[in-house]
């Protein structure tokens, strides 16, 4: 069998790519930016593999992207689009309302509450070894959204041996973490394909999607037979139900068939639920007690004040914080809102400029024009920053910019469904469960603040944040080989 003509059909398509990228710069040439190392894949390899990182519908996902996200996680919100999203979203505010989101506090706290007698095991045990406090809280993760999500029990923290728990916990790391740059090649391609050849790439014979097919495959095997069992309930069983998966059956039932799901995109939601809440809050949290394990007097005033709100708990005959308690505590808010704002978990017509830009040939750019295909990329961690809203100290944790009297969300303009941040996107695209991590943050932060002490390692390691798909891992710089890991020393508070 003769190869010329699958070498020539290729070297063709790489012709054409060449062209269709080369067309949609000309609107960037007079921007300033770093210089391109390859004209078929620019910059995307290196975004990859940097060590540090410093309307509507009108602007679909990438192609690359979208068609990533539905191998991955199957046909759910976060890869729907127009009308299809518009539906998947009604449907889903549901399951996200402010209301039904303070039931799951008592989950958040019984959870963090094994953390603890885990956390104080290992401490009896090695009163100077480090906790990877990062997994420990993806664990948590996992339970928690496991019953929040389809009132199911991971065990992660019980140390079950469940095979989706361990695929989950290196999935990041293993398959998206520093792509190569045949990869990014290969993907770049997928813009230009028809649809009837996108739907054969989750068949390609790699270890990288594999992992893909075997991860689907473990959630069908879980989520089916959950789907069919709450369906087959009657309604009084359904209406005593909290989790997200009992909330879409219900809906489900009505007679309007423009808000219902079809069981594919139920267990969709729950999978997209599942892989984005098990890293995203988990990751928030971590860096923040990495923060104040460098911020250690402020980290005391965190402790005081929840162990002040624990007495006043006490006092009116309880014992568990309630979300009026929980946004009581200034400074820990304040530390969340920080945290997000330094470190937001993801990376990140005409498009007007909040301020202006010197172009290449020294002229002023007030907007950039944008060819149809242009593929965006928007910074989270740039509009997080701007010192011309936070201050010159923009590029440092400091949670008391976002205490009453130094507050500066008044000066940004409101973008963000939170704090004037971008962390959790805005718009469509908000993060539908915005509320239900901010609930849950504040809840584990409350109770291991209590109860613990966060400190850095002895070796003062140098953390550094890496893309591992659509998130940004934590990881030891020069100790890769780690994995996604976060050390610090953890000690009993006294």
């Amino acid at each position: 069998m003769s190869y010329q003509p699958l070498f020539l059909a290729s070297c063709a398509l790489t012709f054409v790519l060449l062209v269709v990228r080369l067309s949609r710069r000309r609107s960037l040439k007079n921007i300033c930016g770093p210089s391109s190392p390859s004209l078929l894949s620019g910059n995307e390899y290196e975004k990859f593999h940097q060590k540090e990182h410093k309307s509507g519908y009108n602007y679909p996902k990438r192609v690359d992207m979208k068609h990533q996200t539905l191998l991955v996680l199957g046909p759910g919100i976060l890869w729907s689009e127009g009308t299809q999203h518009q539906r998947q979203r009604k449907v889903m505010n549901l399951a996200f309302s402010a209301q039904h989101l303070r039931t799951f506090i008592p989950l958040f706290q019984r959870t963090t509450g094994k953390v603890i007698q885990k956390w104080r095991k290992l401490i009896s045990e090695n009163p100077t070894g480090d906790i990877f406090v990062n997994e420990w809280l993806s664990r948590s993760g996992l339970d928690i959204i496991g019953e929040a999500a389809f009132d199911y029990h991971f065990g992660a923290l019980d140390d079950a041996e469940h095979a989706l728990a361990k695929e989950y916990s290196t999935l990041n790391a293993d398959t998206q973490l520093y792509p190569t740059a045949w990869t990014m090649l290969y993907r770049g391609i997928w813009p230009y394909l028809p649809a009837s050849i996108l739907n054969l790439i989750k068949h390609t014979p790699t270890h990288v999607f594999s992992r893909f097919r075997r991860l689907n495959q473990l959630f069908i095997d879980i989520g089916t037979p959950l789907y069919s069992s709450n369906a087959s309930d009657g309604p009084a069983v359904r209406e005593g139900k909290k989790d997200v998966m009992s909330v879409l059956v219900r809906v489900n039932a009505s007679e309007n068939e423009r808000t219902r799901l079809n069981e594919d995109e139920v267990l969709a939601q729950m999978h997209h639920l599942t892989a984005a809440a098990r890293e995203t809050t988990a990751s928030t949290l971590s860096w923040m007690f990495y923060e104040l394990a460098q911020n250690r007097e402020y980290q005391s005033r965190m402790r005081e004040e929840i162990r002040a709100a624990r007495a006043a708990v006490v006092g009116r005959g309880e014992t568990d914080f309630n979300s009026d308690d929980l946004d009581s505590m200034k400074l820990t808010v304040a530390a969340i809102k920080e945290t997000l704002r330094v470190y937001p978990i993801i990376y990140s017509d005409v498009i007007p400029l909040s301020y202006p830009i010197m172009g290449v040939d020294g002229t002023v750019v007030n907007e950039i024009a944008v060819s149809a295909g242009q593929a965006i990329v928007i910074s989270v961690h740039g509009y997080n920053r701007p010192p011309e809203v936070w201050g010159e100290d923009a590029d440092k944790w400091a949670p008391e910019r976002f205490t009453p009297i130094n507050s500066t969300e008044k000066q940004q303009v409101k973008l963000g469904v939170y704090a004037n941040l971008l962390s959790f996107s805005a718009g469509l695209r908000a993060c539908i469960r915005w509320q239900f991590s901010l609930h849950q943050m504040q809840a584990v932060a409350a109770e291991l603040l209590e109860k613990f002490e966060f400190a850095l390692p002895e070796d003062k390691p140098h953390m550094v944040r890496a893309p591992g798909g659509p998130t940004m891992l934590p990881m030891v710089k020069g100790k890769e080989e780690m994995g996604s890991v976060l050390p610090l020393r953890v000690l009993i508070a006294v």
